[in-house]
């Protein structure tokens, strides 16, 4: 099993806002400390924004933070979003299964329970999770208040 590169890069995002919490970040910062594209990033940011994750500000002053709180944001829930729409294996998606063991094959049942327990462990892991107490990753996402742009915190945009 391999997560796909949207829901890693999703996941990078909502750390790299939860470790820099209560600041509005550029998703260019994020695309450095994440190591991104910052074009595949902004597919992910807007994806995420759908989903009510983030929220995105306009205008010089803009950027992108957490719309909840870490506490509240379940990464299976993030991982479904970004993973639900492809089938695990071919015989998952009925409209371009060619497989001739379908009708007899017992896998494809253990294979969806095995995913049901995946996501059911994701579902008990939130993102503050992640970040409390993770001095590491804090040292590889914090972007210090001086390469910020000179716009106050709070400043409406």
């Amino acid at each position: 099993m391999r997560l796909t590169t949207k829901t890693n890069l999703a996941t990078r995002v909502l750390m790299a806002c939860a470790v820099n919490e209560g600041r509005t970040l550029r998703t260019s910062e994020i695309a450095v400390k994440c190591n991104a594209s910052l074009n595949h990033l902004l597919q992910i940011v807007n994806a995420l924004q759908a989903g009510g994750y983030i929220e995105t500000i306009r205008g010089r002053c803009g950027g992108l933070r957490l719309a909840r709180a870490p506490g509240q944001i379940s990464i299976g829930e993030v991982f479904r979003l970004f993973e639900a729409g492809l089938p695990f294996a071919e015989c998952f998606d009925a409209t371009t299964n060619t497989c001739p063991l379908f009708a007899a094959c017992r896998l494809r049942g253990f294979v969806t329970r095995a995913l049901e327990a995946f996501y059911h462990e994701l579902d008990m892991v939130t993102l503050a999770d992640l970040v409390k107490g993770n001095c590491g990753l804090n040292t590889l996402l914090e972007v210090p208040q001086i390469l910020r742009r000179d716009c106050p915190e709070g400043t409406p945009a």
